[in-house]
Order: structure tokens, then C-alpha cells, then sequence
């Protein structure tokens, strides 16, 4: 079970925690615990319906295979769709942190740089290993601990920074929950070990919490230890917001360690993201759900490369042109939609299935679609309007089809 816990939490301990609790701070205030708090019951409960599906369907595609096969072929296809456009955003975040915390006067430049360069190493065939992984989980954990020691040392802590005041609103603390659900967003690779581990009926439902514990343990403490110090106000202020509570807190000599690390994580998060969704574009356009075109396999490499070019061109675009909030705000509508249809399709299930408690996939559908619509207005309707693009290409698709068959 070990082994499960480890990859668990080299999924969600990443660059996310270096990007999201700024824009989290914007919303939430004082209310950011709160809000994190809330963002892991949620995620708790959509880890928990995925691994229970996941042992049912172990079949690669997660979701896209859940929904298709539980609630029927346009669920799946729409959660595939939410999946390509929530985690293309991701790496458009992922990219932004590189630039945020490696070259903050020229953020975008150095994103689109990242983005060009990775990609190059994914057409390569280069993927992110085991041990890549965990090396990355061991320096970001060094690097957060340093953070959080350095904070909790210096003069500069005032504990009354941590009171709930008034500026916290239920609205600001549900949208910050939306934005640090970013931050959790890889627990569900736990869900898909069913292969990969002795006993994963036993084991994944255990591996999940304690992943997800020891996740959440690691954010408090970050976020405890950077709101002492620099309070919500310039939390909310920063864009690399881990190198200004060291700077704040007279570590001025941590800063470039802190700049290392939060680069690596998010370098080595923009891999496996380009990764898994180049991938999903694969098994889509094989089903003919996105052009074939992109079906295209390399002779050398063997791997999809034109799925890859399409999404490092798409990514680049975003990296130059979004803002960091935008690019969370807008991954974590769609990543949010994906989950909700993990949920109904958990809800379906038998207990000869495996069923979850009813309450774990009815908390968990009804807080990812609140976290969703309480995210920034922009994401939202930004989000519907391609989600809702989705809903047509495939609508276009079953009537061809359908005009095919007569």
C-alpha cells in the first residue's frame, strides 16, 4: 500500500500549491483555510467514486470510459471533452508558474519557452518516470518544509493573520475552494492502480484517504506558515507567492532554492500533463469523437505526435496570452465538470459493483458542480461555451452517422 500512497502523492504534491493560494487569497481572504478544507472533502469524494469505477472498468480513458459506459456514449464523450480543456489549461497554469517563479519580468516568454521545450521532449518519446516522480515529490517537500521554517522563525509572523474576518464571504470561500481543487488535482492516478498493486480492492480504497491526508497536512501547514507571514492581503498580492513569504520573512538566501524547486515541480507536472492529454486526444480521435487526423501514431517514437503538436501549439497560445488565475479558474471548470460525471456515473453502480456509500458520490457530484459555477465568472462562462461546443461537435457527429446508417 505504500507504493500506492507514494504515487498518490506524487500526483497532488506539485506545482499546484506554488500557483494556486494567491488566487485562492483573492477570493477567500481570511476564509483560505476554510476553503481548502472544502476543496478536500470534495476531492475525498470524487477519489473515492473514481476508484471504485476504476476497479469495475480498469481499462485506460477513466472517466471517458465511466460515463460512456454507465450513463451512455455522449456523457462519455462530454467528459472526455472537459478532461482536453480542463487540462489543457493545467498546463498553461503549469507553464505560467515556471515563469512566475524562474523569470517573474518575463513570465510569459519563459512559459511559452517551457511549453516549446517540453514538448519537444514529449515528441522524443521521453515520458516522466517512476523515479523522475519521486524525485520531484522529494524536492518540492524540501522545498515546502524550508518554506514553512523559515516563516514560522521569523520576526515577521503575526497569528493574528490567521483570524476568520469579515472580508471572508460564503461565496469568496466556495470560489477559493474551486481554485485550491487545482492543487488536489492529480489523486485520481491512486484510482487507476488496479493493475499495478496486490489487492487493489483493499488496497486503493485505503491508499486513497491517506494520500489525500497527508496532501492536505502538507497544504495547511504551507498555508498556515505563508499567511502568518504575509496575511491574506499579500497573498493575495503575490504572484509567486511561496518566494515572497521567504523574502518576507528575511530568508532572502532561500528565494533561488524556492525559484528551483517550484520550477522543477511545475516543469515536471507540465510533462506529465502534455502527456496524459496528448494521450486522451489519441483514444478521442480513434473513436472518431476528435479528428482522426490526430490518431496518428510516430513510426519512430511511438507516440502520438500529432496529437502532441496540436496541444503544445494550443498550450504556447494560452501560456502567452492567459493570466495565471484565468488558467486555474478555467482548468479547474472543466477538470470539475469531468469529476461530475465520475460521480453520477459512481452513483449507478450496484453494491455487486462495488458501490461507495450513496453519500460519497451525491456529495461529490453536488460539490463539483458548486465549485464549478462559484469560480471566477470569466472561467464559467468560458468554460460552458466550450463545454457546450463539445456538446455540439458531438450532436453534428451522431447525426452524420445517423444519416451514414439510412
Amino acid at each position: 500500500m505504500s507504493d500506492a500512497v507514494v504515487i498518490g502523492l506524487g500526483s497532488m504534491i506539485g506545482a499546484g500549491v506554488f500557483a494556486s493560494f494567491g488566487p485562492a487569497a483573492r477570493a477567500a481572504g481570511s476564509g483560505l483555510l476554510i476553503g481548502l478544507a472544502l476543496a478536500a472533502v470534495v476531492a475525498y469524494c470524487n477519489a473515492t467514486s473514481s476508484a471504485r469505477l476504476a476497479a469495475l472498468y480498469p481499462a485506460s480513458g477513466g472517466t471517458y470510459v465511466y460515463g460512456r459506459e454507465r450513463l451512455g456514449p455522449f456523457w462519455g464523450h462530454l467528459a472526455g471533452w472537459a478532461f482536453l480543456i480542463g487540462k489543457t489549461a493545467s498546463c498553461a497554469a503549469m507553464a505560467l508558474t515556471v515563469g512566475a517563479y524562474a523569470w517573474p519580468g518575463q513570465a510569459h516568454a519563459t512559459a511559452v519557452a517551457a511549453v516549446v521545450a517540453v514538448t519537444a521532449v514529449g515528441y522524443a518519446g521521453v515520458q516522466k518516470s517512476a523515479l523522475l516522480t519521486r524525485v520531484i515529490v522529494a524536492v518540492v517537500l524540501a522545498v515546502l518544509a524550508a518554506v514553512v521554517v523559515a516563516c514560522l522563525g521569523s520576526g515577521a509572523v503575526d497569528a493574528d493573520r490567521l483570524t476568520v474576518g469579515a472580508d471572508a464571504s460564503f461565496g469568496g470561500v466556495v470560489q477559493a475552494a474551486g481554485l485550491l481543487f487545482f492543487a488536489f488535482a492529480g489523486y485520481a492516478r491512486i484510482a487507476t492502480l488496479g493493475e499495478e498493486v496486490r489487492n487493489p480492492a483493499r488496497t486503493i480504497p485505503r491508499a486513497v484517504p491517506i494520500a489525500l491526508g497527508i496532501t492536505l497536512v502538507v497544504y495547511a501547514g504551507v498555508a498556515v506558515g505563508v499567511l502568518l507571514v504575509l496575511g491574506p492581503d499579500g497573498l493575495a498580492a503575490s504572484a509567486a507567492p511561496m518566494a515572497d513569504a521567504v523574502r518576507a520573512a528575511g530568508g532572502e538566501g532561500l528565494v533561488p532554492v524556492v525559484g528551483v524547486g517550484a520550477a522543477l515541480a511545475a516543469l515536471g507536472s507540465l510533462l506529465a500533463l502534455l502527456l496524459g492529454v496528448s494521450r486522451t486526444a489519441l483514444a478521442m480521435a480513434r473513436d472518431r469523437h476528435l479528428p482522426h487526423v490526430l490518431a496518428a501514431v510516430h513510426p519512430t517514437y511511438g507516440v502520438p505526435h500529432r496529437a502532441e503538436l496540436v496541444v503544445g501549439a494550443v498550450v504556447a497560445c494560452a501560456a502567452a496570452t492567459a493570466d495565471l488565475r484565468g488558467a486555474i479558474g478555467f482548468s479547474s471548470f472543466g477538470v470539475l465538470a469531468y469529476y461530475a460525471v465520475a460521480n453520477a456515473s459512481a452513483w449507478t453502480l450496484t453494491r455487486a459493483e462495488g458501490r461507495p456509500p450513496r453519500i460519497v458520490p451525491t456529495l461529490g457530484l453536488a460539490g463539483c458542480l458548486g465549485l464549478a459555477f462559484a469560480l471566477p465568472p470569466a472561467s464559467v462562462v468560458s468554460g460552458a461555451v466550450v463545454l457546450a461546443a463539445g456538446a455540439a461537435v458531438y450532436g453534428v457527429r451522431h447525426l452524420r452517422a445517423a444519416r451514414h446508417r439510412s
